[in-house]
């Protein structure tokens, strides 16, 4: 309801904006996703690499080594600079994701109604608010238009809260506008408002990990686990043949830096920021890194129709005036009755209209003639099923002339149509529902004094007419849904439209129509197991309210599918927060829809989910590559380092602590950066989505790992062996082993970019930033070998070109191999290709 007395709302002037702006800041609250640089500097301390570097430092200063004290202390510093690097890169990501999904709201400035960033609000603001938007700040109403708000994030109190009177009624941040719209004056800001005071910020919620976070968070602390043990067990083994406690501790610490993955959480929170961040470029806006994990696994995507599949704006087309049973095309000046239809359609709309049907309604009543401009006295809001609003206005002395719109079958119902009417009615909006229009049903009344009844069905109505709206499919439309159904994934429509609109719609898009159409009613009749099977079965929803949008949402869900759904409004809110992957359009979507959901589609264009679910497959297709690799490598550094003490061969400790930092210093960013910038395989989106539930690897993928790194550690520890029988000094051994090692690592980053197509069809994949790790290692690689100071640090010896060729084709023995088994697969089956 309107308030009686509406002030004029004034604004700020841009000088009054700065000058608030420098006395209270801006409209923040602080978050646990703030990052200071000491709780960085912490992170990366408490790093279990870290630490057990730290402590080798220490002992080979005790030790009065300082050539090794000095690389480790350095080395320290190389982990601590990825480290920090990692981490920045990653922040930055998301905060540049976190700036593009800010909500902005409108505020009066200067005279103008402009849009800008809630954090750029200052006390003494005007800011206008509608239906579905989060209250950005304290304020009290200035004035309002059949105002409610949902308070429960402060009151837990569901019921929706009606606002009235200006400068009395307090509006509080983070509630939300259920109905209506509002001018509101801003009082408090930031940490000063009521949630910042109670610190209840949803940013502040911590975030469930997900299925993936947790398989990968229990295999890391398995691992930690087992190089504690490892530890304790060499140095024990070492120090009773030994009886030297100091070089026996060396040696422990070297085999729990190489069995420590710390390579893993590095490269998962890197893959997801980053991949999170390249979305932007397809107009996908993830709210959280974690979606993209999600991506990939997307069996369903539940979409509606107005806008998503089919064109933002809309537009009268058809006039049907019920009286004289006259269907007249808006092609120019029409008839005094299809006007009277025409302009009880908007006067049954908001006065200043922000939906597109009311939108297009004022557009068409403007081209014909002036509609009255009658004080709006009374509001209905859109309820019931299926829904209807209506609205009251002043006309002549003591009277009052009311104004309804609505689906046809309500409008039908309140105006108690004989059958005959009815049927006719019916009829016509069939004939142009299957056209693909959308048909609203329009209704008049008139009224005498007030009060007016409690229910809008009450009022006693004549029905006008209809009025059809053209919303004609996207260009794209059908490519879209032909890339999801190629890429196995089902496309199901949503629609409050009714059946007849629906499936025109759905077959000018090339959309399957299924079985038959379930209609909200239908849905909320169905027992749970009755609703599964027809839910798995029925392409098409029409008629659906969010009670119903709710219960096919959950029940795809039991059925074990991944549920995306699209959604624009605030009555979609309960179903985007229930599907695994809630999307938002990010023009037309109301904030409540955009807070619901964990994506934002920027252009309403769901062509961006293509490419968003093709980034997110092949992100965890990287990601399983990268920890393929990061296992297959650990397993011969670790074997090197333990089996040679094990079987008591003459030359143990053959690896110190330099050696294993220089592999982490090769391996780490070979994991995290090359493998994340590694681009999709072929036939990827032909492929069928992954299950949600799945573990990381499968027994065969873990197992083809940990057999490719068995391989590299028989070659590397033949090497050892032979050079080690054959009389060569300890020097030469660790030489050959770990030039072995690092040609090893080298062919296992090539042969790890695909697990199916051969070395020779991924090379010619472009990856520049794998060329320059793997160049680096080389660089590296030759320092070591050639220049004296560091052949002296390492205990190296010079080899001679045999050695090389031995220790390559040692390497190439341990790792090409794998390449046999892809060729068996590419003739053995015809599935799409990693």
């Amino acid at each position: 309801m309107l308030t009686s007395a509406t002030p004029s709302v004034t604004g700020l002037s841009a000088t009054d904006v700065q000058l608030a702006r420098q006395r209270y800041g801006l409209n923040l609250v602080a978050t646990t996703e703030s990052r200071t640089s000491w709780r960085l500097v912490i992170e990366i301390v408490s790093e279990p690499m870290f630490i057990l570097l730290a402590i080798a430092c220490l002992l080979y200063v005790l030790l009065g080594q300082w050539q090794e004290g000095i690389v480790l202390g350095v080395a320290m510093g190389l982990v601590a600079s990825i480290s920090v690097y990692q981490t920045v890169r990653s922040d930055r990501a998301l905060r540049s994701l976190r700036q593009l999904t800010q909500p902005a709201v409108s505020v009066l400035r200067d005279g103008q109604l402009q849009s800008v960033p809630i954090e750029q609000l200052v006390p003494g603001d005007a800011c206008w608010l509608t239906e579905g938007q989060t209250v950005p700040a304290d304020g009290l109403l200035i004035q309002a238009n059949d105002c409610t708000v949902d308070e429960s994030i402060l009151t837990g109190e569901s019921v929706a809260v009606a606002k009235t009177q200006p400068n009395t009624d307090r509006f509080y941040a983070g509630t939300v506008l259920a109905t209506g719209s509002a001018y509101l004056r801003i009082s408090a800001i930031g940490e000063s408002t009521e949630l910042g005071k109670l610190g209840r910020s949803l940013a502040q919620i911590d975030v469930e990990k997900t299925p993936l976070q947790q398989q990968i968070s229990r295999f890391v602390q398995r691992m930690a686990f087992t190089g504690s043990a490892a530890f304790v067990l060499i140095w024990a083994v070492n120090f009773a043949r030994s009886g030297d406690w100091v070089s026996s501790l060396l040696l422990g610490l070297t085999i729990a830096m190489a069995v420590v993955p710390e390579e893993i959480p590095v490269a998962f929170s890197s893959f997801m920021a980053l991949g999170a961040a390249r979305m932007v470029r397809f107009g996908v806006l993830p709210k959280q890194p974690q979606t993209v994990e999600s991506l990939g696994s997307a069996t369903v995507i539940c979409t509606d129709k107005t806008g998503t599949i089919t064109q933002e704006g809309m537009a009268v087309a058809q006039v049907y005036d019920h009286r004289t049973q006259q269907l007249t095309a808006i092609t120019g000046v029409l008839s005094a009755p299809a006007q009277e239809v025409l302009a009880y359609a908007r006067w049954a709309s908001e006065p200043e209209p922000y939906d597109p049907m009311e939108r297009a309604i004022a557009t068409a009543c403007q081209a014909q003639s002036e509609t009255d401009r009658l004080p709006l006295q009374y509001e209905y809001a859109l309820d019931g099923i299926p829904p209807m609003m209506t609205h009251v206005y002043a006309a002549a002395a003591g009277s009052f002339r009311v104004a309804g719109k609505g689906a046809v079958e309500r409008i039908i119902r309140v105006c108690r149509l004989p059958d005959a009417d009815a049927e006719q009615i019916r009829q016509q909006a069939n004939t142009l529902a299957a056209r693909g229009y959308r048909v609203l049903g329009i209704a008049g009344s008139e009224w005498g004094d007030a009060p007016f009844p409690a229910s809008q069905d009450d009022f006693t109505w004549t029905c006008k007419g209809l009025v059809a709206l053209e919303n004609p499919p996207k260009a794209n439309a059908s490519a879209v849904i032909g890339q999801f159904s190629r890429a196995h994934i089902a496309v199901k429509m949503i629609t409050g439209d009714s059946p007849e609109t629906a499936s025109a719609i759905a077959r000018q898009v090339s959309m399957p129509l299924g079985n038959r159409i379930l209609t909200g009613p239908e849905v909320m009749a169905m027992t749970e197991a009755d609703l599964q099977q027809q839910a798995r079965e029925t392409t098409i929803f029409a008629r659906m309210f969010p009670e119903a949008k709710l219960r096919v949402i959950r029940a795809l869900k039991a059925n074990g599918e991944v549920v995306a759904m699209t959604g624009d409004g605030v009555n979609d809110g309960p179903a985007l927060k229930a599907a695994h992957i809630g999307i938002a359009m990010g023009r037309r979507g109301t904030e409540l829809a955009k807070q619901a959901a964990s994506l934002v589609l920027v252009n309403d264009d769901l062509g961006g989910m293509v490419s968003a679910i093709a980034q997110g497959r092949r992100i965890y297709q990287n990601l399983k590559k990268a920890i393929g690799y990061i296992i297959s490598i650990h397993i011969p550094i670790i074997l090197t380092v333990v089996l040679p003490l094990l079987f008591d061969w003459p030359y143990v400790n053959l690896f110190s602590p330099v050696h294993i930092i220089f592999l982490e210093l090769v391996m780490g960013p070979t994991c995290s950066i090359a493998f994340e910038n590694e681009p999709a395989a072929r036939n990827l989106m032909r492929e069928r989505p992954r299950r949600l539930t799945d573990t990381f690897f499968t027994t065969h993928e873990l197992g083809l790992s940990i057999g490719q790194g068995l391989a590299i550690a028989g070659a590397v520890l033949l090497v050892y062996y032979f050079s080690m029988r054959t009389g060569s000094t300890q020097d030469e051994v660790r030489t050959l082993a770990f030039l072995t090692l690092v040609i090893s690592n080298i062919w296992l980053t090539l042969m790890s970019r695909s697990t199916r197509e051969s070395i020779l069809t991924t090379l010619r994949r472009p990856n520049w930033l794998l060329w320059l790790m793997l160049g680096l290692t080389v660089l590296l690689l030759v320092i070591s070998l050639l220049l004296p100071a560091a052949r002296q640090l390492a205990r190296f010896s010079r080899p001679d070109l045999p050695e090389l060729g031995y220790c390559m084709l040692a390497s190439l023995a341990g790792v090409c191999w794998i390449e046999g088994y892809k060729y068996w697969l590419r003739q053995t089956s015809t599935s799409g290709l990693q």
